[in-house]
């Protein structure tokens, strides 16, 4: 390996723009020494530090800050161009939550599809698709959080409404509780901006992807707090209820974050135009 190859430029953007070495290696495929190796050999290569250690993840230097501004364009279009003469180059690589990806934003796509769009969609938490997107895996990302890395740009495009329901018959209590994950991340959000409070109650039932959650709580099974995308058709349908009317609905903003030179590819400006349009044209989910 040449002392300036590719492989180490990459890894130091992966590591700069993520802020970590483990997020590095997991977006690279590499494993974490392997990363630690690659940037010590290029601090010994320019013969000064790139990174300082912290107790979580890594602060870039001066020196890395400006390697970073220099190099990033440069990888970034060389990227965009090996990508170009890739059979599946022309595809967007999107990733997002799996249950507005489903509901919501496929369908937006449909016409762009119908066009000819090559579409390649991963799903998964936001914070792992964010260091992809970083890192140069993805195109596009929809973001439950607020995204903070660098080379990485960020727009709010909707918000996500939450509802407390339940099926016709259950109820008013709120237990037995249906919830994506023990700690109750949307339940406790909801309890806290509706009551004030943290909610005193445990889950019954745990499943960790919200249209599973949907379909327990249709079946009878008890109460949960689910956004409203997915539960429209069963409240017009009668088959949910829900079971607080508050002033203001706790609501959650979405972010379509793209990585830095990716709006070169006219695909991925087409896609990321068309859903920003869309999605802030219905603004609330």
């Amino acid at each position: 390996m040449s002392p300036l190859s590719l492989d180490l430029l990459r890894t130091f953007l992966a590591v700069h723009r993520t802020g970590s070495i483990t997020a590095a290696a997991q977006t690279l495929g590499l494993s974490q020494p392997a990363v630690t190796a690659q940037v010590k050999t290029l601090e010994a290569t320019l013969d000064r530090p790139l990174f300082d250690r912290l107790p979580r993840g890594v602060a870039p230097t001066p020196a890395a800050d400006e390697l970073a501004r220099r190099v990033a364009p440069g990888l970034d279009a060389l990227d965009e161009v090996v990508a170009a003469e890739l059979p599946s180059g022309e595809a967007v690589h999107l990733g997002g939550p799996a249950e507005f990806l489903s509901e919501v934003v496929m369908p937006m796509l449909a016409p762009l599809v119908r066009d000819g769009l090559r579409l390649r969609v991963t799903l998964g938490l936001s914070d792992d698709l964010l260091n992809d997107l970083a890192a140069g895996r993805l195109d596009l990302v929809l973001s439950t959080i607020r995204p903070r890395l660098r080379g990485v740009q960020a727009d709010p495009v909707y918000d996500e409404e939450f509802l407390l329901v339940a099926a016709p018959g259950v109820g008013p209590s709120p237990e037995p509780l249906v919830a994506y994950a023990e700690d109750l991340p949307i339940v406790r959000r909801y309890w806290r901006t509706v009551y004030g409070r943290r909610p005193s109650m445990a889950a019954q039932v745990v499943m960790p992807d919200l249209r599973g959650v949907l379909s327990a709580v249709r079946a009878g099974m008890g109460v949960s707090v689910l956004p409203a995308y997915l539960c429209r058709r069963d409240l017009a349908a009668g088959t949910l209820v829900t079971l607080a009317e508050p002033e203001e609905a706790p609501i959650n903003t979405g972010y379509l974050a793209v990585r830095s030179g990716a709006q070169a590819r006219p695909a991925v400006a087409r896609v990321r135009e068309h859903l920003v349009r869309e999605l802030r044209a219905a603004r609330s989910f």
